[in-house]
């Protein structure tokens, strides 16, 4: 069952699935470790050393799956987490872990 906000099966499938990528996953690394109001595109490239296409690429499959926001500042376009969408992802992979049949000492 699912509480109000959080992910559907799809929606979550199409999340995991951008993040099931090590260029993507350690995009969404840098930017939750770049400012609130997010990290220029350029700057997520040199930090990465990932070429221009390929990073074009990976933000718009985050950006698409509703993990990052985009904002244009004049010729700059700033990349930022939506916490609130990967919280609720990660809730929605922890919600029957602990509300069910999990015995693990983890879940507590």
């Amino acid at each position: 069952m699912t509480s109000p906000g959080s992910p559907t099966l799809p929606h979550a499938t199409r999340q995991l699935k951008a993040l099931a990528h090590a260029g993507r996953l350690a995009i969404v690394r840098a930017l939750v470790q770049g400012p609130m109001e997010g990290t220029p595109a350029g700057q997520v490239q040199a930090l990465l050393g990932l070429p221009a296409s390929t990073l074009s690429h990976h933000l718009a499959d985050l950006t698409e799956a509703g993990l990052l926001k985009a904002e244009r500042q004049g010729t700059t376009i700033r990349y930022a987490v939506r916490f609130d969408e990967l919280r609720a992802l990660t809730d929605y992979l922890w919600q029957d872990c602990c509300g069910g049949g999990c015995r693990d000492p983890h879940c507590l």
